[in-house]
């Protein structure tokens, strides 16, 4: 018996099928510096075309974690990469960085390519929302590494940011500088084994009737994707009126906030200041979760924190008019008072 590829379980042929499907999605996210299309060794992009001066390089990568399990149980693969895209977009924003192209890690033990296309299909369009270019990638096919049906997923990221418009501006965070929330969708993508524990302790799965909106399942309910926010800060960031962004991700406000600022200053947090969406006040009642673990795992409402002085509120307040984009003041900066950054929280949860 002559073995090939195929009987050890990778198929070649579908995974050419893939690469034509996936070609005219990713032609849809082309910018200036794009250059070639998907197949080569190497992604190629432009920089010069992009007319930096003085650039610094910016980049990111992650993945969608357990939520990823939801998908896979729901059969829902459309917006998982525009979770995957979104992930990283946002870290590189709030460095002050454009997001110019982006490239994707798909694994799974036998490739579906109607499967794979759809997840493809969500990250061409997660980065359409960002006007980041889809340069490339990787489709690793691994039979006997992934359960049938399992697949995993990976992005990076690289943008660039003129080298004095880098974020963020240590010099000028200080105290009472504003905080403006920028509202999630929900989860985003984090705190899903959390999430994924709660609905087993309530006897509930995937399929059941949503909680906070019977007019959808469970599953599709925790499976809205991620907000991509580049485009509006984009704005925002052309104007130099901002002294920090935060994009808050796994380990919640308490966690993020401290990352971009000195011992020498602390976070003052109104949580009177948003309305919880649904899904995070479900959760926290049903598995009995304190509020001090859903602030350190969960965004509680708020994907993304922008800082600045308060005499550029206006002017930032009209920019995100401009994109009908939803924001809260929930906080300031405040000095330290033992030379440790903390979050402080007032109000209920």
């Amino acid at each position: 018996m002559s073995l090939t590829y195929k009987d050890a379980g990778v198929d070649i042929d579908a995974g050419n099928k893939l690469v034509k499907n996936i070609a005219p999605l990713a032609s849809r996210t082309k910018r200036a510096g794009s250059m070639g299309g998907l197949g080569g060794f190497g992604g190629l992009f432009d920089l010069k075309a992009e007319n930096f001066s003085d650039p610094i390089l910016v980049s990111g990568t992650d993945g969608v974690g357990t939520k990823l399990k939801v998908a896979i149980d729901c059969g829902i693969h459309n917006t998982v990469g525009i979770d995957l895209v979104a992930m990283c977009v946002n870290d590189v924003i709030v460095q002050g960085a454009d997001p110019l192209f982006f490239l994707d890690y798909f694994a799974t033990g036998g490739l579906d390519v109607d499967v794979a296309t759809q997840v493809i299909a969500g990250i061409a369009q997660g980065c359409q929302q960002a006007g980041c270019a889809l340069i490339g990638g990787e489709t690793a096919e691994m039979p006997g590494f992934y359960p049938a049906g399992h697949y995993d997923l990976a992005g990076f990221c690289v943008g660039a940011v003129e080298r004095t418009n880098l974020l963020p501006n240590i010099n000028l965070l200080k105290k009472d500088n504003i905080l403006i929330g920028l509202p999630s969708s929900g989860f985003h993508s984090n705190g899903y084994s959390l999430v994924r524990k709660t609905i087993e302790l309530s006897g509930l799965n995937m399929h059941s009737v949503c909680p906070w909106d019977n007019s959808i399942t469970l599953g599709e309910a925790i499976l809205s994707p991620t907000m991509i926010y580049v485009k509006q800060l984009k704005e925002i960031l052309k104007e130099k009126i901002l002294n920090g962004i935060v994009h808050i991700t796994g380990g919640g406000l308490t966690e993020n906030l401290p990352r971009i600022v000195g011992n020498d200053l602390s976070f003052n947090i109104n949580l009177d200041a948003w309305k919880k969406n649904e899904c995070f006040d479900w959760v926290q009642k049903t598995g009995q979760i304190s509020d001090a673990e859903m602030l350190k795992t969960f965004n509680c409402g708020i994907g993304m924190v922008l800082i600045a002085p308060p005499e550029n509120l206006s002017r930032i307040q009209e920019l995100l008019a401009t994109y009908q984009q939803p924001y809260h003041l929930i906080g300031t900066l405040i000095a330290s008072q033992n030379q440790t950054t903390d979050v402080i929280y007032h109000g209920t949860l």
